[in-house]
């Protein structure tokens, strides 16, 4: 399988447990893997036979708008199943970092992976 990337995407998001967090936009950082095979995408050179990172950050970003969620678990298992869903691609890695939520880390988060 080969891979398709996208690294540190920036979503402006309300997310969080406590009231403070639910008051206003924070930054949220997403990795995204997605495994597929590109052998059809690369011997036509037609973008529609390949994973549009572009359509794929898009999508992430439109969810964090959408979706109400209190923990980054529910967002990422939100964005594993939507990127399953709509793109074509084997398996999908999501790692997300929440900068300010430590104050003594630079950043904490979660990353999964999941498959169809």
């Amino acid at each position: 399988m080969d891979k398709v990337y996208i690294s540190q995407l920036h979503v402006e998001t309300i997310i969080g447990v406590y009231d403070f967090e639910k008051e206003s936009k924070q930054s949220l950082y997403f990795d995204v893997e997605m495994l597929t095979d590109i052998r059809e995408a690369a011997k036509t050179d037609d973008i529609q036979l390949a994973v549009d990172y572009a359509k794929v950050s898009e999508r992430i970003e439109q969810v964090c708008q959408q979706v109400t969620v209190e923990l980054l678990e529910t967002l990422l298992e939100m964005l594993a199943a939507m990127i399953l869903s709509e793109f074509s691609v084997a398996q999908v890695t999501l790692r997300v970092s929440k900068p300010q939520a430590v104050a003594k880390a630079s950043t904490v988060g979660v990353e999964i992976t999941r498959s169809r």
